[in-house]
């Protein structure tokens, strides 16, 4: 039987524009990707997730695709995929793609052919063509909003040159809606991951889950008293589409992963696409957004268990990614909710205290049953970038929303690798052209060359943490027991046999439970006094 590895992996997430540059263009490529294969097989990760890679107009950071079988010339070509994928497997790494089947981009072919047919064709089908309301069809058909700020409608001209049809975009006006009622969607997508499974990747990350299914009628939504169901999002009809899709992945010899992005505030909506003729995994956002607090987190992992279960599905533990605010910065926030809150990009930082916190916040993350991502940087302690000046910006939320909402530039600047002054090993050192997002100067003390020669830094926190995790048999079971009433104070509970992991939350330090070893702290502790420290986690072993 093919072993079920996406149920305790720990997954690291790499953004490639921002990941490391080989041939000095300022843009993080494959072949950057590659050359660091090493570091990451070091660090002790499982698994790598991409995303999106392919043909692209990056109006939305390669989420706008244009070619799902090709590699955008910025990182490379499909010859070069296919080596990072068999080099990454020799090196002990599975991959993971981006597959985006609410949209594509404007530039896609199938888009194009709409553009120039007449309404009502078979090529319009394939996306949400209407007329407009109003006496001359100058109003959207709906009132529905973008995602990224604005109306969901764009006008397009028809083929003579009059104002036409509006199209559907929930997310950028560059990024059309499929329309799933049309069965070549369906079929297209089914070829497309055989295409990436035929290549070798382990599993694909859908994006936007929750979002592909829509209502035909089209309804008007009320914001704020939005109906049951809801006319876009999480509708009965999606389950459909990944039932398909888990036929395609369990057809290979070693069955592919299927991991969902579902944003739903319901565990029962989100356990759903765990069924087991569906998904395999889907994002933890109700932990990602919890505020460090003791009684909340234990809530959250509580009702996270106990939904997964009744699936028999494993769970998943995510502290930031491309989308959110980097949680070494929201934890040093008075309001440590929310993975990104537009309200909060102002708000004073206490960047020690974020950092501790999240030092403890990956122990526990690692202690827990289930699978864990890690989001590049993280590992060194990245703060957000929120100092990014409006020239530089490139999210089209920041464009959208006339800079109400700055975006998510601030998580995706290019990682520092070396060196004292920009691009720190980002780019080859004769590069002539700067990084695609403005670096920190202050970032010369996160690369991994200047926190490697510390013991105590958080990247050898990391190392550490990752590697007892993958030889403790007792973090490869779905044992789990909490040792310590809900009191709002601390977490603290047993894996398999003799593990323990204790996380103390409060304002004061709080003396140890009884052990046999102190196997790893997130904050050292005193030798003479080993009382644990506040934001601090540890792991013990009981004999």
């Amino acid at each position: 039987m093919a072993t079920a590895w996406w149920r305790d992996a720990v997954i690291y997430q790499v953004y490639p524009r921002s990941f490391a540059d080989a041939n000095g263009d300022g843009i993080g490529d494959l072949a950057g990707i590659r050359a660091k294969l090493p570091y990451l097989a070091e660090l002790g990760v499982d698994a790598l997730w991409f995303t999106p890679w392919y043909a692209s107009p990056l109006a939305d950071g390669g989420y706008d695709v244009a070619d799902y079988r090709r590699i955008d010339p910025a990182f490379g070509t499909l010859a070069e995929a296919e080596a990072l994928i068999a080099e990454a497997h020799r090196t002990g790494l599975r991959i993971i793609v981006d597959i985006v089947p609410n949209h594509v981009s404007d530039q896609h072919v199938w888009f194009q052919e709409a553009l120039a047919a007449a309404p009502g064709s078979e090529a319009r089908n394939l996306f949400w063509f209407r007329p407009g309301r109003g006496s001359g069809g100058e109003l959207p058909p709906n009132n529905w909003t973008s995602e990224f700020g604005g109306p969901a409608w764009t006008r397009v001209p028809d083929p003579d040159g009059t104002p036409g049809e509006w199209y559907l975009h929930l997310f950028a006006a560059e990024q059309p809606d499929l329309n799933w009622n049309n069965p070549k969607v369906a079929e297209e997508h089914e070829s497309v991951l055989r295409f990436w499974f035929d290549r070798g990747v382990d599993g694909v990350r859908i994006d936007s889950a929750t979002m592909p299914a829509k209502d035909p009628e089209l309804p008007d939504l009320d914001r704020r008293h939005p109906p049951t169901p809801h006319p876009y999002v999480d509708r009965d009809a999606v389950h459909a589409i990944y039932r398909g899709w888990r036929a395609v992945a369990d057809g290979y010899a070693e069955p592919r992963a299927l991991i969902g992005e579902v944003w739903l505030d319901r565990p029962d909506r989100l356990a759903a696409y765990l069924r087991p003729d569906e998904l395999h995994t889907a994002f933890n956002f109700d932990y990602l957004n919890c505020p460090w607090d003791a009684a909340r987190l234990r809530a959250v992992i509580d009702r996270t268990l106990d939904s997964h279960r009744a699936v028999g599905a494993a769970a998943t533990w995510v502290l930031s990614n491309h989308d959110v605010t980097r949680h070494a910065t929201r934890y040093g926030r008075a309001d440590t909710a929310m993975g990104r809150n537009p309200a909060q990009h102002r708000a004073p930082v206490d960047q020690a205290l974020g950092t501790r916190r999240a030092r403890a916040a990956i122990l526990l993350n690692l202690a827990l049953p289930g699978s864990t991502y890690l989001y590049q940087g993280e590992e060194l302690g990245l703060p957000e970038v929120q100092d990014i000046p409006d020239a530089f910006r490139q999210d089209p939320i920041f464009f959208r929303t006339h800079g109400a909402d700055i975006g998510r530039d601030g998580c995706r600047v290019p990682l520092p690798w070396s060196g004292t002054a920009p691009p720190f090993g980002f780019s080859p050192p004769n590069a002539t052209t700067a990084p695609w997002l403005p670096q920190p100067a202050r970032w010369s003390e996160y690369t991994p060359q200047a926190l490697g020669r510390d013991p105590d830094s958080i990247h050898s926190l990391y190392r550490t943490a990752l590697r007892l995790r993958r030889a403790d048999a007792d973090l490869h079971t779905d044992l789990f027991r909490w040792l310590s009433e809900p009191d709002g104070r601390t977490l603290h509970f047993r894996r398999g046999r003799s593990f323990h992991c204790l996380a103390n939350l409060a304002d004061e330090p709080m003396a140890l439970p009884e052990h046999s070893e102190v196997l790893l702290a997130s904050t050292p502790l005193g030798t003479r006094d080993p009382a644990l420290p506040p934001d601090t986690t540890v792991w013990l072993r009981t004999t």
